[in-house]
């Protein structure tokens, strides 16, 4: 399926494109690694594992990781199957990454914290597209993404700058709303990409507050702890909608069947 020409695809790049280039000519300095990233709240040791609380909550990526590859390997007739087979496998990969980083944290094991994430981000955006705009394209798409992904990771770590990297992070974000609002949909259930989209924002807030909630909770739970919570519920809403999604009709623009 290829999107009608007309407004949508200048949009679309114009959306992709824009934040790049502010970040890039409008800011013009380069973005460092705040060394301050690296301090949590939670520093206890469990089980002679260093900050246990941040390491051992990233396991639920690892269950929403292998669910969801699973579902994309026994169905070979979906759409856009390599890619979203991709996002879930970043997923997954992320409970190793991160697992990594946060029992020492410090920039070099900051990037295995970073690639799994680009990696997931990336099959994510690449599936989207090729649902979206272009079925045909989604080899190259995917292939395009990861490089672009991996490479802002790699610039990151060799020139201290995070324009690109921010740039790859929240460009899904950014799309998944104006793919769903301009482009008809093919299946149901679109609207898990929403939640998906607002858990995710919630485990930035959550991250952000990590010592308030932290101590809030009496020590129970740090906000970054909690965050690796609710962010791994972002793409178990991705897999909910895979699962219960069908095709549906369509009539010009509008989408018919359940929503």
């Amino acid at each position: 399926m290829t999107a009608r020409p007309g407004w949508r695809q200048p949009v679309l790049l114009l959306l992709v494109l824009g934040p790049l280039l502010g970040l890039l000519f409008l800011y013009d300095k380069p973005i460092p690694q705040d060394q301050g990233f690296h301090l949590f709240a939670d520093i206890r040791t469990c089980l002679g594992v260093n900050n246990f609380g941040n390491v051992a909550s990233n396991l639920l990526f690892l269950v929403v990781g292998g669910i969801g590859m699973a579902w994309c390997w026994r169905n070979a007739g979906m759409t856009a199957r390599s890619s979203w087979f991709v996002f879930f496998l970043g997923v997954a990969l992320v409970f190793f990454g991160s697992g990594y980083y946060h029992y020492k944290p410090n920039d070099d094991s900051l990037v295995w914290d970073r690639l799994p994430m680009t990696i997931a981000f990336m099959g994510l955006f690449a599936a989207l597209l090729s649902e979206h705009v272009s079925e045909r394209h989604e080899l190259a798409l995917l292939v395009s993404a990861l490089v672009i992904g991996v490479g802002s990771v790699i610039l990151w770590k060799y020139t201290n700058d995070l324009r690109v990297y921010v740039w790859v992070q929240i460009t899904p974000l950014l799309a998944i709303p104006y793919l769903i609002a301009a482009y008809p949909g093919r299946f149901t259930h679109r609207h898990y990409l929403l939640y998906g989209v607002g858990l995710y924002g919630l485990a930035v807030v959550a991250q952000y507050f990590d010592y308030g909630i932290y101590g809030l909770t009496a020590t129970g739970i740090s906000g970054h702890s909690l965050k690796h919570l609710v962010a791994a519920a972002a793409p178990f809403c991705v897999y909910l909608m895979l699962r219960r999604r069908t095709p549906i009709g369509r009539s010009g623009d509008r989408e018919i069947g359940r929503s």
